[in-house]
């Protein structure tokens, strides 16, 4: 003779379910999903359902379970949407933009003629004083202002004639200004 199945009628442990589940959730909604949720499990994995255990303890068990579950997921999002928004605030932008506005400052500088460029390299680049440039390039202190004024001009009109709306937003920084020593 075969020794029937348990009986599978969870209908009678609504009740049970739905107190425990709003005692944990303190939601009555959340609480119903919950309930939900374990049916669904306990549908899904009625055949692990063992004889010699109670119908109510293994669907309690199955609840307690998913509500665990749910939490730590739940905890994992709220960490992971954190880590997005800090790196969200922390992007910069994309660095192409950049990169193409650093090639055409390299292509206008580069334009400029040889000694308007050696003059202001000098001292834009490499922060020598206006004497010590001068020095470097064996020529009068005012021969070498002018030429970094003709180059800085030069700049700031090309610049100008590629962003109209930005006049001025070139800004070239040059040596220390000697004339005050």
């Amino acid at each position: 003779m075969k020794t029937p199945k348990p009986r599978f009628d969870v209908v009678g442990q609504l009740g049970s379910l739905r107190r425990y589940a709003r005692s944990l959730t303190r939601n009555d909604a959340d609480a119903e999903d919950l309930v939900q949720d374990t049916l669904l499990r306990a549908y899904e994995r009625r055949g692990g359902f063992r004889h010699g255990k109670t119908l109510r303890g293994w669907l309690l068990s199955i609840l307690h379970n998913r509500f665990i579950d749910v939490k730590r997921s739940t905890a994992t999002e709220a960490r992971t949407l954190e880590t997005a928004y800090f790196l969200n605030e922390t992007s910069i932008d994309a660095p192409q933009e950049h990169s193409v506005r650093l090639g055409q400052i390299r292509e206008a500088f580069f334009a400029l003629p040889e000694e308007q460029r050696s003059a202001l390299h000098l001292v834009a680049i490499e922060g020598l004083s206006y004497e010590e440039a001068a020095g470097t390039l064996n020529i009068p202190v005012g021969t070498l202002m002018s030429r970094i004024s003709r180059a800085r001009a030069t700049l700031r009109s090309q610049e100008t004639e590629k962003q109209p709306d930005k006049s001025g937003h070139l800004k070239i920084v040059g040596g220390r200004d000697d004339r005050n020593d």
